[in-house]
């Protein structure tokens, strides 16, 4: 069974097999998460992204879909890239947002990695509530089939831990 645990830092600094980098479609660095994960990698990381947009992914990463590349000079061997949705009032997108996660879990499989370190997707500029993101995410890594034994969230700030925290007992997770 998966152990969930909750954590307060830097996901760059994580020693696991895998970070997660809620990424763009582009896959060529950003601001947050992406930014931080581009840089504390170093150029490996982007070297590798553009191969992608270079061969399979011309048109970008789709949204709730994932792909691995190396994680540079990260503490993690491999960096599973996942493009969460932009929040929008007036369209559910929690499906796309539950497949980032599933997503990220199936390529970890492929991987055979046993530890996963995940940011709250989609919770900062893409403006999903932190509520609702936390509980998507807890509920989707509960219930997806996976060899990996721990799925760590690393969460920026206290309100984003809070908020994970509220998730995880709420569901039981």
């Amino acid at each position: 069974m998966t152990r969930i645990e909750l954590a307060q830092g830097d996901i760059t600094e994580q020693q696991v097999d895998i970070v997660v980098n809620a990424a763009n479609s582009g896959l060529l660095g950003g601001g947050g998460v992406d930014g931080a994960i581009h840089r504390a990698g170093g150029p490996e990381i982007l070297k590798e992204c553009k191969e992608l947009r270079a061969g399979p992914l011309q048109d970008g990463l789709p949204t709730g879909q994932a792909v691995a590349t190396t994680a540079g000079r990260m503490p993690a061997r491999w960096v599973i890239h996942t493009v969460g949705p932009v929040y929008a009032k007036r369209e559910d997108r929690s499906a796309l947002l539950a497949s980032a996660f599933r997503e990220s879990l199936r390529v970890a499989d492929e991987l055979g990695a046993r530890s996963i370190a995940f940011p709250a997707v989609s919770a900062g500029v893409y403006g999903w509530p932190l509520d609702d993101a936390a509980r998507i995410a807890v509920r989707t890594v509960r219930e997806t089939p996976t060899s990996v034994e721990l799925v760590r969230f690393v969460l920026f700030n206290d309100e984003i831990l809070a908020a994970f925290e509220e998730a995880v007992r709420e569901l039981g997770a």
